[in-house]
């Protein structure tokens, strides 16, 4: 029993790593811009089969692959956000949330036309887990882990370290002061949209490296992907990787007394607990 609780938590962990990756650009696009980001899961999408034109199509190497992929989905989103979001800013939120739908549902047919509906696959065959102690770790799952680890902490370097990054925190904080204090909030805005699209690769790509390309994977992810944000503190980028962790942790977890296609439900359950209980998320998040 011991054995199978550890192992789901290994599970956990890396389900909570992808989530975690996913969380953090939803709550830097709703801490800097004030809108929940409902196009987010099909970007993470949308990376994802970047990756695998990169890699299957031309043949890179993996870790080109992610770089590039990674890099083409942040320039997407700027893009998007150039196109649509901006003419959209002074509006009410709820405008801005109905047009990330819209923009959901168009990357998703992009996604369907460009790459079709089928399943696809990174690398064909079966892969080998190791036996440690009884446990079976896949080295895609150690590749995750790893990766979401170095990216996080090249985040947190960023958001602590740099002007930008500095920057971005004081408009998080309060966005009228950081004009007051001659922060080029649009200069922000465009780095916001980077970090989000790229966050949003990395996740698409691992959550696709663990299962499977799909073009609805982003999609079903999204509803986790909030759950995370919320738990941790809507706005927070630390509080998102807390949230995933507890989402993605809880999620297998269940799977000890409920079925796994109870999972999404699972996290629901915990984002609306933690929503009567404490609002603001572990972190202290937005309302």
């Amino acid at each position: 029993m011991a054995i199978e609780l550890v192992q789901l938590l290994i599970y956990g962990i890396v389900l909570g790593s992808i989530l975690a990756l996913g969380a953090i650009g939803v709550s830097l696009v709703f801490g800097i811009l004030r809108f929940a980001h409902f196009a987010h899961g099909d970007l993470m999408t949308l990376g994802a089969f970047f990756a695998f034109s990169f890699y299957v199509g031309l043949a890179l190497p993996m870790p080109v692959a992610f770089v590039f992929a990674c890099a083409a989905t942040a320039l997407t989103a700027v893009v998007i956000d150039a196109l649509v979001y901006r003419r959209l800013r002074r509006t009410s939120p709820v405008i801005l949330l109905i047009s990330s739908f819209g923009m959901a549902l168009i990357l998703r047919s992009l996604v369907q036309l460009i790459w079709g509906p089928s399943n696809q696959v990174y690398d064909p065959g079966i892969q080998f887990p190791y036996l440690i102690w009884g446990l079976r770790i896949k080295p895609d799952q150690v590749t995750i882990i790893v990766g979401a680890l170095v990216l996080v902490t090249g985040l947190h370097l960023f958001l602590q370290r740099t002007r930008i990054g500095k920057a971005m925190r004081a408009m998080a904080d309060n966005i009228d002061l950081a004009r007051i204090v001659g922060i080029d909030t649009e200069r922000v805005v465009i780095w916001t949209w980077l970090i989000a699209g790229a966050m949003a690769a990395a996740a698409g790509i691992f959550l696709a490296i663990d299962t499977r390309l799909h073009p609805i994977m982003g999609w079903r992810l999204l509803l986790p992907v909030f759950a995370a944000a919320i738990v941790g503190g809507i706005g927070r980028p630390y509080g998102a990787i807390a949230g995933g962790l507890v989402i993605g942790i809880a999620q297998e977890f269940s799977t000890l007394v409920l079925s796994p296609s109870y999972k999404t439900a699972v996290a629901f359950g915990l984002m609306v607990v933690v929503l009567i209980v404490r609002p603001t998320g572990l972190f202290g998040g937005r309302r």
